[in-house]
């Protein structure tokens, strides 16, 4: 459930929205997802009313080293948090694999972690996701603390403790579910985003008016080129409204059993083609990805006679017009390969393909054992 009353006194929280996440059975699992401007700052003073005076370790990317590293290990010095060093992993998609896993392990160990020390993850969705398998297992899990600083990861990665690294086999095939003890998502962070960054991260804005709120849809519609622009309302409006989304899903829905599913709405197509690509980012960026997934999602549902084309155009429509792909990049694709990608997702039951479609926007659904030779069709019809 959401909780409307914080646990966090509100003078300790000096703007923005907060959205607490109630996790059955014990209440240790609940924690706060704040979204504010500037509030990266109050980090070292949220974490002390949340969570007491810990000795922290924080883990970023080097990118993210370059603007934020000095800046958070002084709030969580002044707020009395002890700090061992700062550990920093390359940037981008290639560092969610074992060996980046195995190196950061094996410095957390050697840092001398133990069961009350907190891990901070300071960066994008990279960054969260391997700090999160890595708390998970190392001395088989310590606490966890997300300040995400895309958008991408505010919106999503960030929220709902699904952690994981990348594999030969596909995107986020080795990993846990894991929750975090807080969430401090700065919009301020974003300005430091090109903006083919923020295109990316707002696919999975849309995604939530999609699956399931037409009428967000229709605001995004109305606001989103607002938002990408750098409108502080229109973003901390959007962020919140998304993880407020999200966090309903999750709590009904924690390990994925059911619902959750349609959370990756659009992703099993685009996992497949960020597979097949090698995980190039200077060809496709995971919301790219997904924002073509999920044209195609909608198309597949218009073709199948569940959705009317004119949602499936609505949808194509709305991306092209923020600037984002809804096709795939020029590559040497492979048909086979791409069917063969999306057999093995992770959604995939008893060997059989499922997929989340749509009865038209807002009306997403979970599809299994859905027949391959449609969406064989559909790729030749989209592939270059």
């Amino acid at each position: 459930m959401i909780k409307s009353e914080p646990s966090i006194e509100p003078q300790a929280f000096s703007a923005g929205k907060l959205v607490q996440v109630e996790l059955p059975p014990i209440e240790e699992r609940t924690y706060d997802i704040l979204v504010g401007d500037n509030i990266l700052g109050e980090a070292g003073t949220l974490i002390r009313l949340r969570l007491g005076q810990r000795r922290c370790l924080i883990v970023t990317d080097s990118n993210v080293a370059a603007l934020y590293q000095q800046r958070l290990e002084a709030v969580l010095t002044a707020a009395g948090h002890s700090l061992l060093p700062t550990v920093i992993v390359p940037p981008g998609e290639p560092s969610k694999d074992f060996g980046t896993l195995q190196a950061l392990l094996d410095k957390l160990l050697e840092s001398g972690v133990d069961r009350h020390t907190l891990l901070i993850a300071l960066g994008g969705g990279v960054v969260g996701d391997l700090t999160g398998t890595a708390a998970a297992l190392v001395l088989r899990g310590i606490d966890i603390v997300q300040i995400p600083t895309t958008l991408l990861a505010q919106v999503d990665s960030s929220v709902g403790g699904k952690c994981g690294i990348n594999s030969a086999y596909g995107k986020n095939t080795i990993g846990a579910f894991y929750q975090p003890r807080l969430v401090l998502a700065d919009v301020s962070t974003l300005d430091s985003l090109p903006e083919r960054e923020m295109q990316s991260g707002y696919t999975e804005i849309v995604k939530y008016g999609l699956i399931g709120d037409a009428a967000f849809f229709k605001w995004c519609q109305t606001h989103g080129d607002k938002l990408l622009r750098g409108d502080r309302e229109a973003q901390i409006h959007a962020i919140s409204k998304s993880c407020e989304y999200k966090v309903q899903i999750v709590v009904a829905d924690e390990h994925e059993a059911g619902d959750r599913a349609l959370l990756n709405l659009g992703h099993t197509f685009g996992h497949a083609l960020e597979t097949i690509t090698g995980y190039d980012v200077t060809r496709l960026l995971h919301g790219e990805a997904v924002a073509i997934g999920t044209v195609m999602a909608f198309r597949l549902s218009a073709d199948l006679g569940l959705c009317p084309f004119s949602d499936a155009t609505a949808v194509q429509d709305h991306f092209k017009k923020i600037g984002l792909p809804t096709a795939p990049p020029p590559f040497a694709y492979d048909v086979d390969k791409l069917m063969a990608l999306m057999a093995v997702d992770k959604k995939a039951r008893d060997g059989k393909l499922t997929l989340i479609l749509a009865h038209g926007i807002g009306k997403a659904f979970v599809s299994q054992g859905v027949n391959p030779s449609p969406i064989r069709a559909l790729w030749q019809s989209v592939i270059k």
